[in-house]
């Protein structure tokens, strides 16, 4: 096994503040292994040019997702020992189903597998074609099950949440206006629901602020709609409006998220961010019918009510996940890796979406690759040079993952997310990371641009396939 060295001499590493001390000790470890540049050339061929192809061990940094990558807890591994795996009643669900109250005050709890699962049991009830579905910006699979059952999805996120150089707090945030305007407008009454997504993936992992969910959730009561929040990652959110948002410094992060949720008509969540675990998601509403009608979907596609496509264990797991998410030290230190990460980048001079984010540093792919054209797949490109520099796996959030099939609409955003997992990589790691990412600033004048040769025609980012442009 090679000696990994930093790859930036000494005199000329930027000096940037470490992030704040881990809150907790390491007891297990996991070998990883830097790959050879001949060997990670030869794997980027065979998964054609795409990373979700690659094998876990050709990857040295993986920072492909946040999304059920995180390290349990003692308490959590623990937790899996006492597993009830009863097929109806099991007493895992009802300590998962008490902490979920507990959080929110939704009454009606109901597990899936994970988000996706969530998602396809909301709008599956909800959202009919031709209906229009608001949100501030839609995730991958939250659009792709808007599209399913033949709804469109509206992004009504603020014009800053466009901008990468904006520094606002929270360009999260819905415009009221235009929400305000679609529902009393002629196309009120194809809107079945509000969505709001904390934080927001799609546009750089930005924070919504209190204030702006209050007047969602006004303008949602004013014309009788429902209001559905994603709240994959609301510990992170609620963090920043502790720290960020006037008024909020003295409030737990517990009592934000209550206020939160007090706002909504219901949630779906995947566990696998804040809930700190590697599998798992629920719906939540205070609709009594619409649980019920949840209820006969969710046995039909995932389970049983009380286990929802799980293990019992795993509805442990999250319980105690959901509760530790909550900790201020271990958000501190969440929200400071990614803003160490981000920090050790711009003093590489290197373009990202500012201000960094609560679960990743997001680059700015027009900044960083101006001579590749959007036909070039400069986002996915961007993706393989980290690779092929240093074996460290990122995702393109643009062009490839939003774009439509016809080619007619692109994202307005182009974007390569480096997702931090939670309580998995240590200070040299980032430092590693950012090392690999300013090598590739330095050469980005060579990288070449790719030509997609195999795409399915949804979500076709897991699976498609590219080659390297010639000349």
């Amino acid at each position: 096994m090679r000696a990994i060295r930093s790859a930036v001499p000494v005199d000329r590493a930027p000096r940037v503040a470490a992030p704040p001390v881990e809150p907790y000790r390491i007891k297990v470890v996991e070998a990883i292994t830097l790959p050879s540049a001949e060997e990670r050339e030869h794997a980027l061929r065979r998964a054609g040019f795409n990373v979700f192809n690659l094998l876990s061990e050709e990857v040295f940094v993986d920072l492909l997702t946040d999304s059920g990558t995180s390290a349990m807890s003692d308490r959590q591994w623990a937790g899996l020992m006492v597993g009830d795996e009863s097929y109806a009643g099991s007493r895992n669900f009802v300590h998962f189903e008490e902490t979920v109250r507990e959080l929110t005050g939704f009454p009606h709890i109901l597990p899936a597998h994970q988000g996706r699962a969530a998602e396809h049991l909301l709008f599956g009830q909800l959202a009919h074609p031709g209906d229009i579905v608001p949100n501030n910006m839609h995730f991958d699979t939250t659009r792709a099950h808007v599209l399913h059952v033949g709804a469109r999805p509206l992004d009504l996120a603020v014009p800053e949440a466009y901008d990468c150089e904006d520094r606002s707090p929270f360009k999260g945030n819905v415009d009221t206006r235009k929400l305000s305007a679609l529902l009393s407008g002629p196309l009120a009454a194809k809107v079945p629901l509000v969505v709001v997504t904390l934080t927001n993936n799609t546009g750089g992992g930005q924070p919504v602020a209190l204030a702006n969910l209050k007047e969602v959730a006004r303008i949602c009561r004013e014309h009788r709609k429902p209001l559905y929040l994603d709240i994959c990652r609301w510990a992170e959110n609620a963090y920043f409006i502790r720290t960020g948002e006037p008024g909020q410094g003295a409030r737990s992060i517990r009592e934000i998220g209550r206020e939160i949720f007090d706002l909504a008509d219901g949630a779906v969540m995947s566990a696998k961010k804040d809930g700190l675990v590697n599998m798992g998601g629920f719906v939540a509403t205070r609709d009594p019918g619409l649980a019920s009608r949840l209820k006969e979907d969710l046995i039909l596609f995932e389970g049983f009510p009380t286990y929802g496509g799980l293990a019992r264990r795993d509805l442990e797991a999250i319980a105690i996940g959901l509760r530790e998410a909550t900790d201020e030290r271990y958000l501190e230190h969440r929200v400071g890796q990614v803003r160490f990460l981000a920090a050790l980048l711009d003093a590489h001079g290197v373009p990202m979406m500012q201000p960094p984010g609560g679960h990743g540093v997001y680059l700015d792919v027009g900044r960083f690759l101006p001579h590749l054209s959007p036909e070039q797949h400069p986002g996915q490109a961007l993706v393989v040079e980290l690779y092929r520099e240093g074996a460290v796996r990122a995702v393109e959030i643009g062009s490839i993952m939003f774009e439509d099939p016809s080619g007619k609409e692109r994202s307005p955003l182009d974007l390569v997310r480096l997702a931090i997992p939670r309580r998995v990589y240590t200070e040299s790691h980032l430092r590693y990371v950012a090392e690999t990412v300013a090598r590739v600033w330095a050469r980005r004048d060579s990288v070449r641009g790719l030509a997609m040769v195999e795409a399915p025609e949804r979500l076709r980012h897991f699976t498609a396939r590219f080659a390297p442009l010639v000349g």
